[in-house]
């Protein structure tokens, strides 16, 4: 939408000239035949003039050549055969094979090759039918507006023209084309005191290798602002966007999407959804809001990230995501939560700010801070957690659950699954040992007690949720207590809470309210 439409501004220029001007016969009710003529014959019976052969006449203020003509000058009316052609001062020709006017009822009509010309735009139709007294020209069975001095060419099979009030439209099979521009639509209304086009149903439109749908909008010619309304969309290179409504100001080459945006990025493998979007080309990112989401696709996964407000940053150099309020992050491996984040995808990385939560299988990890490195985006290869962390594994739902804390915690994943936390600073560990018993037709496994442990650093080996081993990088402390003598106060880690319920179970509960 970015191209020029000057082809209407100059076709209003044309046809305010022709219809203004070129049939301005009320000046002058009288035929004055003019040097050329080679017979003039005058039927008293019918009171018809009959004018053959290099006919050359002034009536009403215009001058017309044709082969023949016939004028009653009773009824007011003129009929000109044969290489019709009126000339109004320096600028304007028309002509066709045939004319009749009615100089009562100030309508005329135009058959055969109709060409009205300018200095800048010649306009061609075979019938035109012309209305002097309300300033109005159509065509209905197809014309065309070319210019003179460009490569822009617009036709359609129905075109309306009123230059008092302004405003011109082009209907049916409506097709513009220009220097790197073509538009088909079904109707375009041109409204010549806003600078404005109007089209009305579907409408695509190809641009400097933009493609674009629509099925009602606007464009001004002057500032070469637009709109494309209902079921719009534009293609250009790897990006993609379609929604309700969408605005481009090209002077801030900025892109405003409303209702049901969609943006694909396939370079990135990006996808973004929202109700509002805002994007500038110069300030290199992009504004989602409104059930915003965007979404990280893989061959083997796809990562999905909600928040109220998405940021969208990417130049050269640098691509990363910020999410604000309620952020919440959801693949079919691991989910998080937190008040805001970030996602550096040029980093591989994930930051989770304020009261962040990440779940992997059956393991919750909590923390002041925590910051997730992905391979490939969506491979969880670390989480650290800072400040207040913790790691929560279920081993009976509601009852126990194995637990790690400490100042900061380093946890290690294969395959998005939990296999190693490191605990740097105050580290705690409870858990749950069981013995595995199996005979030739039972297996049994029974929870053996409770373990609790204490270090400044612990290295822990999960296997399925389960602690199957403690390196301890420092002299541990700790008890063991049977099933039936754990203490209640003792089973849980300080402000022990399992958030399973925040956990995303799909795609759909990052939408809800």
């Amino acid at each position: 939408m970015n191209t020029k439409f000057n082809i209407l501004k100059s076709a209003l220029v044309l046809s305010a000239l022709f219809l203004l001007r070129t049939y301005s016969f009320a000046q002058d009710d009288f035929l004055e035949l003019l040097p050329g003529s080679e017979s003039l014959e005058f039927d008293k019976k019918t009171g018809i003039h009959r004018l053959k052969g290099n006919v050359n006449f002034k009536y009403q203020g215009n001058i017309m050549f044709c082969d023949s003509a016939h004028y009653q000058e009773e009824d007011k009316i003129i009929r000109a055969y044969g290489k019709v052609h009126i000339k109004k001062g320096d600028t304007l020709n028309l002509y066709c094979d045939s004319l009749h006017y009615n100089g009562i009822s100030k309508k005329a009509t135009l058959w055969g090759n109709v060409r009205a010309r300018d200095n800048e735009f010649k306009l061609t139709t075979e019938i035109l039918y012309y209305d002097a007294k309300n300033s109005q020209a159509s065509y209905t069975i197809g014309g065309k507006v070319q210019s003179s001095s460009s490569n822009e060419i617009l036709t359609s099979t129905i075109g309306y023209f009123y230059p008092e009030s302004k405003n011109f439209f082009f209907s049916k099979d409506v097709y513009y084309k220009g220097d790197n521009i073509t538009m088909k639509t079904d109707t375009l209304r041109y409204m010549y005191n806003q600078k404005k086009t109007f089209f009305y149903g579907p409408t695509e439109i190809f641009s400097d290798g933009s493609d674009m749908y629509c099925e009602s909008g606007w464009y001004n010619t002057i500032t070469k602002e637009g709109a494309l309304f209902k079921n719009a969309w534009i293609s250009r290179d790897s990006d993609y966007i379609s929604g309700d409504t969408l605005y481009y100001i090209p002077m801030n080459a900025e892109y405003i999407g409303i209702g049901n945006v969609h943006y694909v990025d396939s370079i990135q493998h990006m996808e973004f959804k929202s109700d509002y979007a805002y994007s500038s080309d110069s300030l290199h990112y992009s504004l989602l809001t409104g059930r915003a989401i965007a979404s990280k696709h893989m061959d083997d996964d796809t990562l999905h990230i909600h928040a109220d407000t998405l940021y969208n940053f990417k130049n050269d150099t640098l691509e990363y995501l910020l999410g604000y309020h309620s952020a919440q992050i959801y693949s079919t491996d691991f989910q998080g939560q937190a008040d805001s984040l970030t996602f550096l995808r040029s980093a591989g990385k994930i930051e989770l700010h304020h009261a962040p939560i990440v779940w992997s299988k059956m393991a919750e990890l909590k923390g002041v801070f925590i910051d997730i490195d992905l391979i490939n985006d969506t491979i969880v290869q670390y989480v650290n957690i800072y400040n207040n962390a913790s790691i929560l594994m279920e081993v009976e739902s509601e009852q126990y659950y194995n637990q790690i804390a400490g100042k900061n915690i380093t946890a290690r994943f294969i395959n998005n699954e939990l296999v190693q936390a490191t605990v740097l600073g105050n580290a705690t560990t409870i858990s749950f040992p069981e013995d595995e018993k199996k005979t030739d037709s039972l297996h049994t496994i029974e929870r053996m007690g409770m373990n609790r442990l204490y270090s400044s650093k612990l290295r822990i080996d999960i296997d399925s949720s389960q602690i199957v081993g403690i390196t301890y990088l420092e002299k541990p402390d700790g008890a063991f207590y049977p099933m039936d003598q754990i203490n209640k106060e003792e089973q849980f880690i300080p402000k022990f809470q399992w958030n399973d319920a925040l956990r995303p179970k799909g795609l759909i509960d990052l939408l809800k309210d």
